[in-house]
């Protein structure tokens, strides 16, 4: 099966194609084009052609075309779950999650679009503004660079088509690499809801061609990355005066407090760690367990991670699958490895089955091994004891990162003063940090990133605001 680029409106041959494997089988599942220099700059034109058009496309056509991409994709869920399972390896029932996240996404974007707005501003609050009348709207940037990662393939592309969508921009997209074929679904989808010929465009190949050029070429007004620290800035470095929105690495945590009740907090840190084999930006990597109860937790952690199943990612019995790539499983397991040289211990998991790697639960993990500072994007997750949640919150700052944190606790006023003191984007009490719905603010400090998504605030960034003033 080889898949052409989708640029203008129609399906576009390129003169090299490259193989698709799927993560769990390694077959050879599709032949992907590999987009040159002048594929790229035929994408922005069209993207440019096109952003004439949605400038003055009203809100209600706008709405109406991401709600009916919203109402095609629900007809089509099952189809779209099995096209993430097959080419990321997500378990099927994680998949259909996504498909349903992403569903909603597209809807709450068709609700922001006719939500778009400014406000007015009292000028003769100042001496010599009397005698005006000034209001703000908020305009369409044009065309934006949206360059997606393989872990969310659909919902992820939702938050940056979306948004860009709703506000009257046009869009060309760069998926991930092992991860092209729910681009091209959404892309089939977007013509099909009336969406007009060059407002989505994707395109597929290596990032030093599409990305390069989608950062560098001056009719791209924005940038919306989510990915590896290294790659965005390295983006933000070449933008110039681009506006640029970075969704970036984490090693999240979570504190557990001596009060909290294990019979919650542990599935959910489960759920959290090895969904989806941790490949997940705020997937639960570290846990800081409150000295009191850290035995019983391990043993009890330990216990129902064993009881997860792995295989085939279409078998509805499974709950983890192969991670993206042989590689990736071998730096994995590579840095485990350290983790074991530096003393910690390997509590279960930590070894290969076929293509996939066990779910693996470490304890006694120095803070600089690099299962702890670093982002392991896999199916590891390290359990260390704490004297206090004082303790706790130092060691979750103590990071490169900070995209999301979660704390378990029944003292409110312990639970505010670590919201006030945990240097993350979001804090989670009662929760771990990989809860996410799709209309809250998302991102992250440090080197986690900068802007936000979450529908109306991905709005905020694809908008320009514009002053009007009259004078009477």
């Amino acid at each position: 099966m080889k898949k052409a680029c989708y640029i203008g409106g129609q399906w576009v041959e390129t003169g090299a194609y490259a193989p698709l494997y799927a993560p769990y089988s390694g077959e050879v599942i599709a032949e992907i084009a590999q987009a040159d220099r002048e594929t790229v700059e035929r994408a922005i034109g069209a993207a440019q052609e096109a952003a004439a058009v949605m400038r003055r496309m009203p809100a209600y056509q706008r709405a109406a075309i991401l709600e009916k991409i919203s109402g095609l994709m629900n007809e089509r869920l099952e189809e779209a779950a099995k096209i993430i399972a097959l080419e990321a390896g997500k378990p099927i029932k994680t998949a259909r999650g996504e498909v349903i996240r992403t569903i909603q996404t597209y809807k709450f974007a068709a609700e922001e679009a006719k939500r778009i707005h400014g406000e007015t501003l009292p000028l003769d609050a100042a001496i010599g503004g009397e005698g005006r009348l000034a209001y703000t709207v908020r305009e369409p940037l044009g065309v934006i660079g949206a360059i997606t990662p393989f872990n969310f393939p659909m919902n992820l592309v939702a938050h940056k088509v979306g948004p860009a969508i709703a506000a009257g921009n046009t869009v060309v997209l760069k998926p991930a690499s092992q991860t092209p074929l729910s681009a091209f679904f959404l892309a089939e989808l977007a013509e099909q809801a009336g969406l007009p010929a060059g407002a989505l465009n994707v395109v597929t190949g290596s990032g030093g061609t599409v990305g390069d050029l989608l950062v560098t070429d001056p009719r791209v007004k924005a940038i919306t990355f989510t990915g590896s620290p290294a790659v965005g800035i390295n983006i933000r470095n070449r933008a110039g005066l681009k506006r640029v929105t970075l969704e970036l690495g984490s090693n999240s945590a979570v504190i557990v407090d001596r009060d909290a009740n294990l019979d919650d907090v542990i599935p959910r840190c489960i759920f959290g760690a090895f969904a989806y084999s941790g490949q997940v930006c705020i997937s639960v990597q570290r846990i800081y367990v409150v000295k009191e109860l850290y035995d019983t937790f391990v043993e009890r952690f330990v216990a129902e991670t064993r009881r997860l199943r792995g295989g085939d990612p279409l078998s509805e019995e499974v709950d983890y699958s192969a991670m993206i790539s042989p590689k990736e499983t071998d730096r994995a397991l590579a840095w485990i490895e350290e983790a074991k040289q530096r003393g910690a211990r390997v509590e279960c998991g930590g070894e290969i089955d076929g293509r996939v790697l066990q779910p693996t639960v470490l304890t006694g993990v120095p803070a600089d091994a690099k299962v702890s500072c670093q982002e392991v994007f896999g199916p590891v997750v390290l359990i260390n004891p704490v004297e206090s949640v004082a303790e706790a919150i130092e060691l979750v700052n103590d990071s490169r990162y900070g995209l999301q944190a979660g704390l378990y606790t029944n003292n409110l006023s312990l639970a505010l003063q670590a919201a006030d003191a945990l240097h993350v984007g979001g804090v989670m009490i009662n929760d771990i940090p990989t809860f996410r719905v799709d209309h809250m603010p998302y991102g992250g400090v440090k080197e986690s990133g900068m802007g936000r998504e979450g529908v109306k605030y991905a709005i905020e960034e694809m908008t320009e605001l514009k002053l009007v003033v009259v004078k009477r």
